[in-house]
């Protein structure tokens, strides 16, 4: 038996780019041991994993088995959170078991911090409307932790209540504190739309989601309206979702680039073992940070690789349902 369960599971916050392919591989070891459903996979496609040595020969799970199954390490019998996808209606929506929430946490408030500097120093405003009324939506712990963190008195979420964001808004403005609007993309256009202002101390970032609330646009035109709307020189972008724990920020026109924890890779949609570090086919993810479930995710998202690390999504796979994380750019 091939068996490694001696990983310091701390060891995986200390991923840079000089060690991050030993400590994938050695994640890789520690997840075939202990994650059955991902040794399941490994196992069904005939891989050995003595023969794992580099960093692209590592399978990676389809993100359709956190909808069937239960993936995590050991025994979990008590997660400390549970996220969960909001799916389409008869969907069954994914749910990710987080084994030990002060990972994710370290995770989320070092990647942000590595981009946009501590979180001490914003006013966070959350629009997410659809987030809100569920329960368990990752996208919604994020923002709480940056809030968390950040401590400023004027941090709120938001659903409808647009004139009170708007005051708010403006106040931050006037009084030049750095602020991060983080919103779901129909959201901070309907907004937008209702309310145009001029915001030069405040980050605009958008998470993607349409959920057929209005019509498709590409991320160019969501851009574009947002930028007229708020007199802005870019709009940000963020990157996640349910099944993973680490995040990937854009700072400009969606090129995104990962947190220390996280690297993007392309795969052929045709020959999903044929894994590349560039080019254009659907997006293959190793995550870090879930290393209490699978750090190895085979995304339904087509996109780019470039050279340079950076990534951008394309839109999704035909079969794909909507998911709510998800932003057509094409």
């Amino acid at each position: 038996m091939f068996y490694n369960t001696t990983l310091n599971p701390q060891s995986v916050l200390q991923a840079n780019a000089e060690n991050f392919e030993d400590i994938a591989l050695a994640v890789f070891r520690y997840q075939y041991a202990e994650t059955l459903v991902y040794r399941g996979y490994c196992d069904a496609l005939s891989i050995d994993p003595h023969h794992v040595d580099s960093i692209l020969k590592i399978p990676f799970l389809p993100i359709s088995f956190f909808k069937t199954h239960k993936v995590y390490t050991g025994g979990i019998q008590q997660p400390e959170l549970i996220f969960e996808s909001s799916g389409t209606t008869g969907e069954t929506p994914s749910r990710h078991f987080i084994q030990d929430a002060g990972i994710y946490e370290q995770s989320l408030l070092w990647g942000f911090e590595q981009f946009y500097g501590s979180s001490r120093q914003y006013a966070v405003l959350a629009l997410l409307p659809s987030y809100l009324e569920r329960k368990n939506a990752s996208l919604v712990h994020m923002a709480r932790g940056l809030m968390e963190k950040s401590g400023h008195e004027a941090n709120g979420f938001y659903i409808n209540e647009w004139e009170k964001l708007r005051d708010v808004l403006t106040s931050l403005e006037r009084s030049g504190q750095k602020t991060l609007l983080l919103g779901v993309t129909f959201a901070l256009l309907d907004f937008a739309a209702a309310y145009p202002m001029s915001l030069k101390h405040t980050i605009v970032m958008e998470t993607g989601g349409m959920k057929g609330r209005r019509e498709e646009l590409t991320r160019s035109e969501v851009h574009t309206i947002l930028k007229k709307q708020w007199r802005l020189q870019q709009v940000h972008s963020e990157y996640g979702m349910t099944e993973l724990l680490s995040q990937a920020y854009a700072a400009a026109d969606g090129i995104f680039r990962c947190t220390n924890t996280m690297r993007i890779f392309m795969r052929d949609i045709n020959d999903p073992l044929d894994v590349m570090e560039t080019g254009t086919g659907g997006l293959s993810i190793i995550d870090l940070a879930n290393i209490h479930s699978c750090s190895f995710i085979a995304t339904e998202d087509i996109g780019t690789c470039y050279a340079d690390g950076s990534f951008e999504v394309l839109g999704r796979m035909d079969h794909s349902a909507l998911r709510g994380c998800s932003l057509m750019t094409v």
